[in-house]
């Protein structure tokens, strides 16, 4: 009895067992089935959604050729007509439109030659209409010859012939029939859309809903690797948790060394700017000493030589003395220095003058280094303006511009509108044209240009190809 009912047993668990297997092949067909609908749906929509752009590229193309003939027609027709009115009333206005619509003629027949490069019958059709519109534009241009030559009968008779009417006949007629050739195929790929789009739909039906099939049957799978999921999160949990310990620690590591190298570059910065400070004093303390010298000299050769020195003991002095490093401590913008370099200039001014400073500088970064030496030419050309292109009463204007000039390359200039400066001039032979040139070479440029000013004065202009723009102004 015990082996029957084992037998019994194991027979039953074989029939059950049987169903399950049954059932989860089934399953697994369904979602192979599935599957296999749904990406040769996708590979349809995909072929059908490409070759719906490609129609719709195709009908763009033919929108534009259509317009592009109508472009050639009008532009025939507006020479035409300002050709006419120039015969007719002998008005040069009417010349404006004629050249400007013989000129959209051949830019027109050339967007149109591209644009039906596919089409050999529509190319072959438009070069045929090409002698004609030459023609067409000879016969205009030669008529319009003759009546600026004062050949008026001439002209006229021209104009009165039927050899134009006929040349724009025959182009309306080729035009007509190749805008009509375009229609034809325009109407033929809307209804070749129409169809791909209706067969798109259905692919599109069809794949969603395949994937709904597939879904379903993912998500029975799905829904057993929760728990697993759930256990796998947990562990997950506690590891991102030490994780996030490590980074908070490391954080703080890094904010701690980003304020020490803060605190570092401030003392750099302040450093730096107290160097300067000092080489400014320093030269402030010359000049001083220089004008000690001054005033104790009585030959005029010794007076000028110390005034040119302390002039420029001066201007070096300034220059640091305004500098302002940036962020990066070894850059400056241009036009805050160069405005405080002109403004000691203007407070320089001997007393008794009348001379007013005029300043545009582009806001360019520029590397310290330069904008020092940049300060240095300022001042000599200002100053030579100041001593020498105004007459007794001192007064006058001087322009101090600073920026990229149309070429690109950043360019100083400085202007006055004095008396303007003789060809064997000091400022243009003397030392401080010397130093200006010296330091112009720095920066790669040519000799500095000293110009004539228009309403009177004297130009200078000095180019600097090769000075390092840090930011993209």
């Amino acid at each position: 009895k015990g082996g029957a009912w084992m037998s019994h047993v194991d027979s039953r668990t074989m029939s059950l067992g049987l169903p399950h297997r049954r059932r989860v092949g089934v399953r697994r067909l369904a979602i192979l089935v599935s599957l296999g609908l749904m990406l040769l749906a996708v590979v349809a929509s995909l072929f059908l959604v490409r070759t719906v752009d490609s129609q719709l590229a195709d009908i763009a193309n033919t929108y534009e050729i259509r317009r592009q003939a109508r472009e050639l027609m009008l532009a025939i027709v507006d020479a035409e007509t300002g050709q006419r009115g120039y015969l007719l009333t002998r008005d040069e206005a009417y010349l404006t439109p004629y050249n400007a619509a013989v000129a959209n003629m051949s830019g027109t027949y050339d967007q149109l030659s591209v644009l039906l490069r596919d089409s050999p019958t529509q190319a072959e059709r438009l070069a045929a209409i090409a002698p004609d519109i030459e023609a067409k534009r000879a016969e205009m241009a030669h008529t319009i010859e003759l009546m600026s030559a004062g050949q008026v009968p001439e002209a006229l008779a021209l104009l009165r012939s039927d050899a134009g009417r006929e040349l724009m006949d025959r182009i309306r007629t080729h035009l007509r029939a190749l805008i009509a050739e375009e229609d034809d195929r325009l109407v033929e790929r809307n209804a070749a859309v129409a169809i791909y789009r209706q067969s798109l739909v259905a692919t599109t039906l069809a794949a969603l809903i395949a994937a709904a099939a597939l879904a379903y049957a993912l998500l029975s799978r799905s829904q057993r690797r929760v728990d697993a999921l759930a256990e796998q999160q947990s562990a997950l949990r506690t590891q991102n948790e030490e994780l996030e310990a490590r980074v908070r620690a490391r954080t703080a590591e890094v904010e701690e060394a980003r304020a020490r190298s803060e605190r570092e570059r401030e003392r750099v910065e302040a450093l730096l700017q107290d160097t300067n400070h000092r080489i400014g004093n320093s030269l402030a303390t010359v000049s001083s000493l220089l004008g000690l010298q001054l005033a104790r000299s009585s030959s005029d050769e010794v007076r000028n030589a110390l005034e040119a020195a302390q002039a420029r003991v001066q201007a070096i002095a300034s220059s640091h003395r305004r500098l302002r490093l940036g962020a990066d401590l070894e850059t400056t913008n241009a036009a805050e220095f160069l405005d405080d370099v002109t403004e000691d200039l203007a407070q320089g001014v001997p007393p008794g003058s009348s001379v007013s400073f005029v300043r545009d500088f582009e806001p360019l970064t520029i590397p310290a280094r330069d904008a020092t030496t940049i300060g240095i030419v300022v001042s000599e050309l200002a100053t030579n303006a100041c001593k020498h292109a105004f007459g007794a009463d001192g007064k006058g204007t001087i322009w101090v511009r600073f920026g990229r000039g149309v070429n690109g390359v950043v360019t100083l200039a400085v202007e006055d509108d004095g008396q303007g400066m003789q060809e064997t001039g000091n400022g243009r032979s003397g030392l401080g044209a010397l130093i200006v040139r010296q330091l112009a070479n720095q920066f790669g440029g040519a000799e500095p240009r000293y110009a004539p000013r228009p309403g009177g004065g004297t130009s200078v202009t000095v180019e600097l190809p090769k000075l390092e723009v840090r930011n993209g102004s």
